[in-house]
């Protein structure tokens, strides 16, 4: 199997190598110790078929057993006096070996089965940890079906075929340790049937190489295709129902489905027919053999031994070399899906801060600007272009501007999400270190304009991100007050035990709003940042809202990305975006003063 080796050898020392490299120390011991296991169930193998040979012989002419190597030496142990007793003790003793060599086989495949599927559990934990640890930017930049694809899809994949090498590598032993028993019983009879085998196999691998990589491409991409075409439709299924199009979804879905279930059940074919050739080919290499041998000297009875010798290593020998081959086809037919693992696996490592003990970053009064530019790609537009801006501690800033003016943008990069194509953001006149970083972000409260609720009771969402346990409910109904959605929540049945559904679908526009407000407050942080949080409120809550934001204590700062005017009415500092530039207003006051076309609808 020149080529399926050749290409395995490719894969370890590139793919499989990676992949490696990312098992951990106690993963990499268990496999040594699979390793020996392998050791183990070939040495098992080969007496089994050693003791095959002395046990036929006994049954069919006892005198030819005492010629046999080994024999003796149980002649002497057991004191065997004759050959009724030597049969008895020959069956006892491959009876055993023919157990042992089971057991042997059970324990490799249980290990290795799990050793392969507990890797890969290590493998999706790395991965999406990985992934939540990656900077703003880069998952803004991908498309997330890809990374839930990754971690579910293609890492199984991946788990296939580390299972796959373990069995190439285990069923290696063995079909070695079988083809050297054979031969020392019989090299002529042994090299013609394992050299016919191995060259069947050889050219099935030459013959399937090309559709087993174009299935495995197909795969690959049908795998994020189909997890793509999920998530739009069940993101957009109010407008699919509205618009009559669920046949339009369902043939994007079906399409990329067909293509990923006929590649996958190709791949299995390919994989498994072999075996009913070889199995064939095998009855006839008995047939053949057992001709052969009776037209010897010594004639058919004293052939049998042999004959059974090599009947029994071929009843052995074909199954491995059908796992042999179908490792090789899995692991040709999900190699592209390995290598998307290993990208996702590949992705930098950030080392995790304890939030818990992240003193406050000691910015003192300003947080500035200096000639901020930002785009997204490097040919891309400017969404900010030459920004200077300055916040001082404790003030409450509002920003205006069109869609598109890059309000969202500038308060991205305030939050430290993402960082300036040019110029510097400074903390008091200086840069902030990577841990620093963590300590701003922790210090702040984040708004969005779409608030994201997980299927959880309205106290796990409120206190996003703190475990059941330790969540402080007299904390969470405090921020619902303030933020004018506990009587809504206590008239709930269950109170704020209440279960939100997915995306928080059993709530209003408003109400997801102000427990996304309620959240914010539960932090108790230093600065707030409303980024139209309020678009959702009617204007009496509105107020209601800001006024308690307002009188709120402990928050030093707040900065306001206003939809309404009335939203920045207690603003000191209002800034307008105008196509990336910041244009100074002074405050709410003063803007209404010069722009007086604004004060319309501005309540």
């Amino acid at each position: 199997m020149y080529n399926g080796l050749n290409f395995i050898g490719k894969v370890s020392s590139s793919t499989v190598g990676r992949l490696w490299f990312h098992l951990s120390i106690k993963r990499k011991w268990q496999f040594f110790a699979l390793f020996l296991l392998m050791l183990a169930s070939a040495l098992a193998e080969v007496v089994t078929l050693g003791a095959v040979l002395p046990f036929l012989a006994i049954l069919t002419d006892p005198s030819r057993a005492y010629g046999y190597s080994g024999v003796s030496t149980v002649v002497e142990i057991f004191g065997v006096t004759s050959a009724g007793q030597l049969a008895s003790v020959l069956t006892i003793v491959f009876i055993a070996c023919a157990l042992v060599a089971g057991v042997i086989r059970i324990l490799l495949l249980r290990f290795s089965t799990l050793l392969a599927f507990g890797s890969g559990a290590d493998i999706s934990r790395d991965i999406y940890r990985r992934t939540l640890y990656q900077p703003y930017s880069t998952h803004i930049a991908r498309n997330s079906s890809e990374v839930i694809s990754g971690i579910t899809n293609k890492v199984a994949s991946s788990v296939s075929i580390l299972n796959q090498l373990i069995v190439l590598m285990s069923s290696s032993f063995l079909a070695v340790a079988i083809t050297v028993a054979l031969l020392l019983i019989d090299f002529r009879v042994a090299t013609f049937a394992c050299g016919g085998f191995a060259l069947a196999y050889v050219g099935l691998s030459i013959l399937t190489r090309s559709k087993l990589k174009e299935n495995s491409r197909k795969i690959a991409s049908s795998q994020t295709t189909v997890v793509k075409s999920l998530q739009e439709g069940l993101g957009s299924v109010r407008d699919i129902l509205l618009s009559g199009t669920q046949e339009v979804y369902c043939s994007i879905f079906d399409r990329a489905n067909q293509k990923l279930r006929y590649s996958i059940g190709s791949n299995i074919f390919l994989a498994g027919s072999p075996r009913f050739i070889m199995e064939s080919l095998g009855m006839v290499s008995i047939a053949l053999l057992a001709y052969v041998l009776s037209m010897r000297v010594e004639g058919v009875t004293a052939a049998i031994p042999t004959l059974g010798a090599m009947a029994l290593g071929a009843q052995r020998l074909l199954p491995i070399l059908q796992q042999l081959y179908n490792a090789w086809a899995t692991i040709r037919g999900s190699k592209q899906s390995l290598i998307d693992t290993l990208v996702l696996l590949d992705q930098p490592e950030t080392e995790p801060s304890d939030s818990q003990n992240l003193a406050s970053p000691q910015f003192g009064e300003s947080i500035k600007f200096r000639d901020v530019r930002f785009r997204y790609a490097p040919n891309g537009p400017w969404v900010l272009d030459g920004v200077n801006l300055e916040i001082l501690r404790g003030d409450r800033v509002g920003i205006i501007g069109t869609t598109g003016s890059g309000k969202s943008t500038l308060i991205d990069i305030v939050m430290g999400l993402i960082t300036p194509t040019e110029g510097r953001v400074q903390f008091d006149g200086k840069s902030l270190s990577p841990r620093e970083l963590t300590a701003w972000q922790n210090s702040l409260a984040h708004v969005p304009q779409n608030v994201f609720l997980f299927d959880g009771t309205i106290a796990e969402n409120i206190a996003f991100g703190v475990s059941g346990k330790d969540i402080d409910i007299s904390r969470v109904t405090e921020a619902a007050k303030l933020a004018q959605i506990s009587s809504f929540i206590e008239n709930q049945n269950y109170g704020y035990e209440s279960v939100v559904g997915e995306r928080g679908v059993r709530l209003s526009g408003g109400q997801r709003q102000r427990i996304g407000i309620a959240r914010a407050l539960y932090k108790r942080c230093e600065v707030l940042i409303l980024d139209e949080a309020t678009s959702a409120l009617d204007g009496v809550t509105e107020k209601s809202v800001m006024q308690a934001i307002q009188d709120l204590g402990g928050v030093g700062t707040i900065i306001l990305i206003a939809h309404r005017l009335s939203t920045i009415k207690h603003c000191d500092k209002v800034f307008e975006l105008d196509h990336g530039r910041i244009i100074p207003r002074g405050s709410y006051e003063q803007f209404i003063k010069l722009n007086p076309h604004f004060s319309r609808g501005a309540d």
